[in-house]
């Protein structure tokens, strides 16, 4: 998708992450808006759209991912959504709800749209974006830090490589786990790809996610590298659906 922004542009969301276990898992993160083109609500496209949006909505819960095409030319819409692997049909329906009614609010008329939550994602394009890498869009970190960088910064690489290449591996793409970082503490983490990618660019855009840590999240409790394709989290809570 054209909405991908320079890996440089990435926008930095400091945010205490813990408030969405306390809120519950279908918050909303983030939308990003092309500008590149429009629609009118009484064009082939915009009918195209609304075929895209009821498809994904019947197509993505049971199994968790779904990709789709309407029309033909400069009126064809693609579309694509995915839930988090350890997220039920039943949460999954209700996020892709969600996303699908708020990703035209948020971008009326727009050709091109992506929206995140913490339980699924959304997007379409007038471009054919399928099996294409849409590189990280924004990160999210808590906003405390641990005592001891070091050893946890060790740890999160440990655990997010290691879930990492077992995401890639798998026809799901996705995976995750949890590490025993002290006595009384875990450390939990996920990494997962939309399903239209290879094994080879899954990994590449895992990887691309995981060059961030060092920056990003130095010695902080909870973070998350996300994108249109891939996405990375860790946390010092049990976030997951186990």
């Amino acid at each position: 998708m054209t909405t991908s922004p320079h890996p440089a542009l990435l926008h930095l969301l400091s945010l205490a992450l813990l408030l969405q276990c306390v809120l519950g898992g279908d918050s909303y993160l983030y939308q990003i808006c092309s500008n590149s083109e429009n629609y009118t609500s009484n064009s082939i496209y915009n009918t195209n759209l609304n075929k895209v949006m009821a498809s994904l909505f019947r197509r993505v819960p049971p199994t968790g991912f779904g990709l789709v095409s309407v029309g033909q030319n400069h009126h064809r819409v693609y579309g694509l959504a995915l839930c988090r692997g350890d997220v039920s049909s039943k949460d999954c329906k209700i996020c892709i709800a969600n996303a699908k009614t708020e990703i035209r609010k948020g971008c009326p008329n727009h050709k091109e749209a992506i929206i995140w939550y913490d339980y699924c994602l959304l997007k379409y394009s007038n471009y054919d974006f399928f099996g294409k890498i849409d590189s990280p869009k924004f990160i999210m970190v808590n906003s405390q830090n641990v005592s001891d960088p070091a050893p946890f910064n060790k740890k999160t690489k440990e655990l997010l490589n290691k879930a990492a290449h077992e995401a890639y591996l798998s026809s799901k793409k996705y995976a995750s786990g949890e590490l025993v970082f002290s006595r009384s503490e875990k450390l939990y983490g996920l990494a997962q790809c939309t399903r239209d990618l290879s094994t080879a660019y899954c990994k590449e855009c895992l990887n691309v996610a995981l060059s961030y840590l060092p920056t990003c999240c130095d010695g902080i409790q909870g973070g998350r590298v996300v994108g249109g394709s891939c996405n990375i989290r860790y946390e010092l809570y049990p976030f997951l659906n186990f």
